[in-house]
């Protein structure tokens, strides 16, 4: 395996975007810009041969993509409850688009990739409470679009139009924690991508070293909408809570963001 220091991996990354298109190593693989970077690089796993590289990530992303990054899983509080089997999917859940085909009749659906700039149209949104420190999930019936009439009807039948209650959230303090764990220093690399034939080709260029993660920053693109909460949860399933991002809003979760290419 190949040493790196961190000036060593640096020019690397520099050598590798100078390079221009490269075929995808993983053909058929949809992680193939990661991949292909880790073959390039000699390196297995996002395992960072440099010192300290407990405290490094790699994380690579198509530019001008439309598609979500996973930042990480986390259940809302108070976790007791089991918030999002037990009261979002019994209570605020709809039939399941797959009922009475891939799965029974009665499966059910809550699915909610929801922010904080404006609420979805079945009326969630996320609600930074920085008095009592606190990310909350919210809902406002009055908010519903017209074409959820007949579901918010069933909803006020079981529970009520009324706030959540509890109102799930996660405290700034347990949240802070998770990002941080998760979203170390890294070096973010973009690629374009393009096709000949059934052959895909990356080419490397943009490299960003990101550097000390900030809460704030995180918080703010929660209330602008470029942090998603997802919820995904059928009826004897959760497929988990995650915190997602859109294209580009990496560097702006960290205090320090230096171009390499």
């Amino acid at each position: 395996m190949i040493i790196y220091t961190k000036d060593n991996l640096i020019k690397e990354l520099q050598s590798i975007a100078d390079r221009g298109w490269i075929d995808n190593a993983r053909h058929g693989n949809h992680g193939g810009i990661g991949n292909t970077l880790e073959d390039l690089l000699g390196i297995t796993e996002n395992n960072l041969p440099i010192p300290n590289a407990a405290e490094w990530e790699l994380k690579s992303q198509r530019i001008n993509t439309s598609s979500l990054t996973t930042l990480f899983h986390i259940e809302p509080s108070p976790r007791a409850v089991k918030f999002v089997p037990q009261i979002l999917l019994l209570n605020y859940g709809w039939k399941h688009q797959e009922a009475g085909k891939k799965y029974t009749e009665n499966e059910m659906s809550f699915r909610q990739t929801i922010h904080g700039l404006s609420p979805s149209d079945r009326g969630f949104q996320v609600i930074i409470d920085r008095i009592n420190s606190k990310v909350l999930i919210s809902f406002d019936s009055s908010k519903v679009v017209e074409k959820h009439s007949e579901w918010l009807i069933q909803v006020q039948k079981k529970i009520g139009l009324g706030q959540l209650e509890p109102q799930p959230y996660w405290g700034f303090d347990d949240l802070s924690n998770k990002a941080g764990t998760k979203l170390l220093n890294c070096f973010y690399v973009q690629a374009e991508v393009k096709k000949d034939g059934d052959k895909e080709f990356y080419k490397y260029s943009k490299v960003t070293m990101l550097q000390k993660f900030n809460f704030d920053g995180f918080l703010a693109q929660i209330e602008k909408g470029n942090i998603l909460v997802d919820f995904d949860a059928r009826t004897g399933h959760n497929h988990g809570t995650k915190f997602r991002m859109r294209q580009n809003c990496l560097p702006e979760l960290y205090q320090k963001a230096t171009i390499i290419v």
